[in-house]
């Protein structure tokens, strides 16, 4: 059994920053989306306190007998619309942005997850003020995921997170490699050999470089999102907000040493980058972007082999490939960790009334909420 209490304040959790800390550093596979800085980065860039929208601040703890810190939920009322008598009131994660934040759910260790998620679960249960609850990141273990009268679960708030463990070498590392994938790499850097081309590989930590790579980030970023006849990938920081938030949460992330923006360069002009977030012996790889006009090289490629090769020669554990099923993840056969998403509503007549009415709303205008802003 957990002791449950919820933060409703910033002074209320900036207390808990020690212990939110040192629970972070303790998972594994690391995620940015877990640590206090991204979170309480993003409460403050994307927090509304509209008329059509806002949002009040809930950040639950879960202790143990002996009063340590085992899981948190940082999560927020929204209420739209955001003043008068009448709104409807959504009890979600941190994350409701444009795919900025790739995973949402409770800060705790996997081997925890179960525990946490029935116990928050449980006691959300139990408290007033929302309509329903937008659920995520919670363990596929919980004994309430596979009881429709307690959890609604929805396959579209569902999460994979994938990530390779290192070898002590490059060569190492590639012998393990699906054939497919080993196709891939000897192809892109066999084309830009054929035809006398040569790269460099840069990566960017600290200083002035840093806001220019960000800029140029935003920039081969957006130019892949507008890529016909290819994958979809849409402009997660197309917003102004967006924008803020990463040059922020980026400029801090540098500050203490964590940054690692790394870009394949050719002829001096950066054809793709990708961000990279260093957590401890593990890094993150972030969004990327490349130029199209160097697509037929597959520079992409090439970037995240040249990174796994500074990953593995820095010592590094973890390399986590970010969420998502697509090809560029799956064929380098990586492990992965799931979670699942779905919803509770509040029993009053009009709560459910007015949650089934949303949810059908967002099911006709998007097949992945996770993509658009979460305030309709």
């Amino acid at each position: 059994m957990f002791e449950v209490d919820v933060a409703t304040t910033v002074e209320d959790v900036a207390r808990l920053l020690p212990e939110w800390q040192r629970l972070d550093a303790a998972l594994t596979p690391r995620l940015p989306f877990t640590s206090p800085a991204w979170c309480l980065t993003w409460w403050r860039h994307f927090r509304r306190s509209g008329l059509a929208a806002r949002d009040e601040l809930r950040v639950y703890t879960l202790r143990d007998a002996g009063g340590r810190l085992v899981g948190l939920a940082p999560m927020f009322v929204a209420l739209r619309p955001g003043v008068g008598p009448i709104a409807t009131r959504e009890l979600q994660f941190f994350g409701a942005d444009p795919y900025v934040t790739e995973l949402r759910g409770p800060v705790c260790r996997r081997e925890d997850l179960a525990a946490v998620s029935a116990a928050l679960v449980a006691h959300v249960a139990l408290e007033d003020g929302y309509d329903w609850v937008q659920w995520r990141g919670l363990s596929p273990e919980a004994q309430f995921a596979g009881d429709p009268a307690v959890f609604l679960p929805d396959g579209k708030l569902d999460s994979i997170d994938h990530f390779l463990r290192l070898d002590a070498s490059w060569e190492t590392f590639k012998s393990t490699l699906p054939r497919n994938i080993k196709e891939s790499l000897r192809k892109c850097y066999n084309s830009l050999a054929r035809d006398g081309i040569r790269f460099t590989f840069r990566v960017i930590e600290t200083g002035p470089a840093v806001r220019e790579a960000i800029d140029v980030f935003f920039r081969l970023h957006a130019g892949r999102a507008g890529l016909a006849g290819t994958i979809d990938h849409a402009d997660a920081f197309a917003s102004a907000s967006a924008k803020a938030f990463l040059s922020d949460y980026a400029e801090a992330m540098a500050l203490g040493g964590s940054l690692r923006i790394f870009q394949l360069v050719i002829d001096e002009t950066i054809v793709a980058t990708r961000i990279g977030f260093l957590l401890g012996d593990e890094l993150y790889l972030y969004f990327s972007g490349y130029d199209a006009a160097w697509s037929r090289y597959s520079v992409m490629t090439t970037t995240v082999a040249e990174s796994l090769k500074w990953a593995i020669g820095q010592g590094l554990g973890i390399v986590n490939l970010s969420s998502g099923t697509d090809v560029s993840k799956t064929r380098w056969r990586p492990h992965s960790v799931t979670a699942v998403g779905g919803y509770t509503c509040a029993p009053a007549a009009l709560s459910r009334l007015a949650f089934n009415l949303v949810r059908r709303l967002r099911a006709g205008r998007t097949a992945d909420p996770d993509r658009t802003e979460d305030a309709a």
